[in-house]
C-alpha cells in the first residue's frame, strides 16, 4: 500500500483541504496502475479513478464519527 498517504482524518488532521484528498488518490491510482503518468490511450481510464477515488475518499470522511477525547 501507499505508506507516504498520510491520514485525512481528525484528530490527524482537522484541515483537510480538497487537493488534498485528490493528492492521495492519484497516490493511489499511480500506486496500483503502476503508472506516475499514464500513456495518453490510458489517460481517461486513469483519470476517471482518480476523480472515482477522490469522490469515495470524501463520501468516507464526510460520513466518519469520530470520538474526541474530552
Amino acid at each position: 500500500m501507499c505508506r507516504s498517504i498520510k491520514t485525512l482524518r481528525p484528530p490527524y488532521t482537522d484541515d483537510v483541504t480538497e487537493d488534498d484528498v485528490r493528492a492521495a488518490a492519484l497516490q493511489y491510482v499511480r500506486k496500483i496502475s503502476g503508472f506516475r503518468a499514464p500513456a495518453a490511450h490510458n489517460a481517461a481510464a486513469f483519470d476517471a479513478a482518480v476523480e472515482a477515488i477522490t469522490k469515495a475518499s470524501e463520501e468516507l470522511l464526510a460520513g466518519l464519527q469520530i470520538r474526541r477525547a474530552h
